[in-house]
């Protein structure tokens, strides 16, 4: 976005900035030559030096102090030969106000503007006989000039200063969503080592069972075997919904069982008892959810109520579980600040509500959050009863 915000800009920049001059050229032509045609003294060398005034300007944006120059060298004939004069300089406060807008060095501004404030006394009083007040509106005008480039210089320093600052933060918050977004991934990554290191060891332990029972057992024997195909059918459903996502090994230490939509109870009742009053509603009967699905939904409540509890500034808070025909509806809603989260869409949300989404697509669901029209904060997932990906038996 920010990228295409620069290309319009150097496009507005290169492409009307000459159209910028150009107009400029005309109205300063305009200005100089329409009295050409009252003036009883016109010569070529006045027509000449009076176009020297003009025509620099063409060029006034790439080479701001050698058009100012030359403009001040055709400036100073026009009003030594004065066949014909200019009432105002306009060529050359066109140009002064390019030098101290557009001047690449320090120097080259402050030392024009300098020799010219130094040397006019001596042109206005010495040579041209001026009053004091002509002097002074000699001297003052291209001041003036100098001074709206110098201004006209800061606000544009200063809106590529807020557009660079605008390009960086948004950096930042893409690097911070890629980070946040890697973190959950890596979490998942471990989380699913228990997943499957379970479902191996039910194939391992149903396989060294089979040859013992196949003689002695034989339905049994039919049981292990099936429980190893279950097993083995749900562990590949697992690893390509999860090939993405899984990254290094992150240790392989013993761990406690992982949380399921079952233990809600205990995670809502630990959030009861903090400041935010907590409940769960659960409608329909409990179905069999994959073993990751079940993870994802605790994992899910969990970042919603930790957001809550943190950052909503909420009084109550309400999780909703809904056992529908095809999948688990989680609901988690708040009545706290609704107008602080972001609902524009998750790359920009906290942490939280970047994994909630991170887990839901790694199962098959979908998640979404934001803020409800009368206030409060609304997390919902869905999460499928089957497994998203289709295994061949």
């Amino acid at each position: 976005m920010s990228d295409g915000f620069h290309s319009i800009s150097a496009r507005l920049r290169t492409g009307n900035g000459r159209l910028v001059d150009a107009i400029v050229v005309a109205a300063v032509a305009v200005a100089v030559f329409v009295p050409f045609a009252t003036a009883p003294d016109v010569t070529p060398l006045g027509f000449a030096v009076n176009l020297g005034t003009v025509v620099p300007l063409f060029w006034r944006r790439r080479a701001p102090f050698a058009v100012a120059l030359a403009v001040a060298f055709f400036a100073t004939a026009v009003s030594l030969h004065d066949r014909p004069g200019q009432t105002l300089q306009y060529g050359a406060l066109a140009a002064i106000y390019t030098l101290a807008d557009r001047g690449k060095h320090r120097w080259q501004r402050w030392g024009f503007i300098g020799v010219l404030t130094a040397t006019t006394p001596f042109g206005a009083l010495m040579v041209k006989d001026n009053d004091a007040g002509q002097f002074m509106f000699t001297l003052l005008l291209p001041v003036m000039a100098f001074l709206m480039g110098l201004l006209a210089r800061a606000a544009r320093e200063r809106s590529n200063a807020l557009l660079e600052r605008s390009a960086q933060l948004e950096r930042e918050r893409e690097a911070e969503a890629a980070r946040a977004a890697a973190e959950e991934r890596a979490r998942i990554a471990r989380d699913m080592h228990d997943v499957l290191a379970h479902a191996v060891s039910i194939m391992i332990v149903q396989a060294e069972a089979g040859p013992v029972v196949v003689r002695t057992d034989p339905d049994r024997a039919e049981r292990s075997f099936d429980a190893i195909a279950e097993a083995g059918r749900d562990a590949m459903a697992q690893l390509r919904r999860m090939l993405g996502v899984l990254k290094d090994d992150q240790g392989t230490g013993a761990r406690a069982p992982q949380p399921t939509v079952d233990t809600l109870p205990q995670l809502i009742g630990h959030v009861d008892r903090t400041q935010v009053r907590a409940r769960l509603t659960v409608e329909g009967d409990r179905r069999d959810l994959p073993a990751d699905a079940e993870l994802a939904a605790y994992r899910i409540v969990q970042e919603a109520l930790t957001n809550t509890v943190k950052h909503a500034g909420a009084s109550a808070v309400e999780v909703r579980l809904t056992w529908t025909g095809n999948e688990l509806e989680i609901a988690v809603t708040d009545d706290g600040r609704g107008s602080t989260a972001n609902p524009a869409g998750w790359r920009r949300g906290g942490d939280g509500l970047i994994g909630i989404r991170e887990r839901a697509l790694a199962c098959g669901g979908t998640a979404e959050a934001g803020p409800l029209p009368g206030g409060g904060f609304r997390v919902r997932a869905r999460l499928p009863y089957a497994s998203a990906a289709v295994v061949s038996s």
